[in-house]
């Protein structure tokens, strides 16, 4: 297996324990007012016991700074001052200070998720952080995306990186390249500073014909990196990205195929955090073909839902991740595993944005316009599953769909009009995957009829009142 820069940090089954020290007694007027500026303050740090001399902090963030808490998001360079200096071969992190989520749950989980399912993605893990003996709190720990994750997962590092912000829309604006630099950055190769690839990039989406889009755009972008974070993103509702309000991402000139790879960043308000003006419930019913209004301003995802076998892929994306691991039996147990893990770090926090009361609830309950983040998964699935069924997709596998111990049979599953309840003699009651009960009924017959036109599309399950369980999917057309 590779051993990538920071393997020890985010495998560690620990909290890991951040001191910062700063000299200077106006330290935190210093970084306040420096923030929007690359400027880095001088700290000496002590991390899990071990001692780093004059490493760069800084304050980051946009909206996770603009509040009136002293919790600020913070990134750390070791290398500032001191080019031999690195955390487990790092050299840069990202401390986030969960300014919009009771839960401190939402980047990890979402990040877990999109590394699990092999898409570009940094890694995340937890810190408590100390600013000069004075606990600040609880921090989602998360890697930097820079030369060093380049060359961990391309093998290479001399491309061109860029970020799409602040209005990374990837829209075509001609050819002349100083339209385009107040919309990305450029984090690489800036004495350079050669547009040009990007570009292209922008070009070959925007002006290409729907006719040899495919081949083309395959041609400079590495596709199957891009619909994975795409699937993700739709799937956690993860609005504060290219899918919603067109930033938080970057792509990588990999020298090494000659295409750009899309890396997922900044994923701290999935689970429908940011909505994007949409309703609460309209968030966790979001279609699959989601574009934001007004139409236009999405050419990557636009034009890939016009070409149908581009579109498939995109699908493929979203069933594999609907069958390997975006569901309730995988998410449910690790939402409660480091909810238990980090909990003890939460109640001690003394600068957290939301109650311990708020922690606990907004596992299980909406808080407010935020979502909860169990029940979000299952209304997730009932969004998007019955739309991949309609479109030719199979359903998933028996033990997902049917109880291969249940004397109770449906058929035909998925349905959209009516389904055949066969071995029903008994009592039997239709609940919604939440768990809210539908529909009760008794039956003598063998074969009994259920009609569901009236049910809306998504998953339901079937028990009888001798405990047999059956799941089965509602479709419409």
């Amino acid at each position: 297996m590779a051993q990538y820069a920071g393997d020890s940090i985010f495998s560690s089954d620990q909290i890991h324990t951040l001191y910062f020290q700063f000299n200077p007694l106006n330290w935190w007027d210093s970084l306040t007012a420096t923030h929007t500026g690359d400027y880095y303050i001088k700290a000496n740090a002590i991390i899990d016991g071990q001692t780093f001399y004059n490493v760069g902090v800084k304050l980051k963030g946009n909206s996770s700074y603009n509040n009136s808490s002293i919790k600020k998001s913070l990134k750390i360079d070791f290398n500032k001052f001191d080019s031999t200096l690195a955390w487990n071969n790092l050299k840069k992190i990202n401390l986030n200070n969960g300014f919009k989520d009771p839960t401190f749950l939402r980047e990890k989980v979402c990040l877990d998720f999109l590394n699990t399912h092999g898409a570009n993605a940094p890694r995340c893990t937890y810190a408590n952080v100390y600013l000069n003996n004075q606990l600040w709190g609880l921090y989602t720990l998360v890697e930097e995306i820079d030369k060093t994750y380049l060359k961990d997962h391309f093998a290479n590092k001399d491309g061109n990186l860029f970020k799409g912000d602040p209005h990374g829309d990837l829209k075509y604006f001609g050819n002349n390249l100083s339209s385009y630099y107040p919309k990305y950055e450029l984090h690489t190769n800036e004495t350079v500073n050669n547009w040009n690839d990007l570009l292209n990039l922008i070009s070959i989406l925007n002006t290409t014909p729907t006719a040899s889009l495919e081949t083309s755009l395959a041609n400079v972008l590495e596709m199957d990196s891009w619909y994975k974070v795409w699937a993700s993103n739709i799937l956690f509702a993860n609005l504060d990205s290219y899918q919603g309000s067109g930033h938080n991402y970057f792509i990588y000139h990999n020298t090494a195929n000659d295409k750009f790879e899309y890396i997922a960043w900044d994923v701290n308000e999935a689970f429908g955090n940011f909505q994007q003006g949409l309703s609460l419930q309209q968030i966790k019913s979001l279609s699959p073909d989601y574009l934001p209004s007004p139409l236009g301003n999405r050419p990557l995802e636009e034009k890939l839902l016009a070409i149908t076998s581009m579109k498939s892929s995109y699908y493929d994306a979203l069933y594999q991740m609907l069958s390997s691991g975006f569901d309730t039996t995988n998410l449910y147990p690790l939402i409660d595993s480091l909810a238990d893990w980090i909990r003890p770090s939460v109640y001690a926090d003394p600068n957290k944005f939301f109650t311990n009361g708020n922690f606990e609830t907004n596992i299980d309950f909406d808080l407010g316009n935020t979502p909860a983040l169990k029940p979000f998964i299952p209304a997730r699935i009932n969004a998007v599953l019955p739309i991949l069924l309609a479109a030719g997709y199979s359903p998933l596998g028996s033990a997902d769909l049917q109880n291969i111990n249940s004397s109770i049979q449906i058929f035909p599953n998925p349905s959209n009009e009516v389904i055949y309840v066969t071995n029903s003699a008994n009592d039997f009651s239709i609940f919604s995957i939440e768990g809210k009960i539908i529909k009760t009924i008794s039956s003598t017959e063998e074969i009994t009829a259920v009609n569901i036109l009236n049910f809306n599309a998504g998953i339901y399950i079937l028990k009888s009142s001798n405990g047999d369980i059956v799941k089965f999917v509602i479709t419409k057309n």
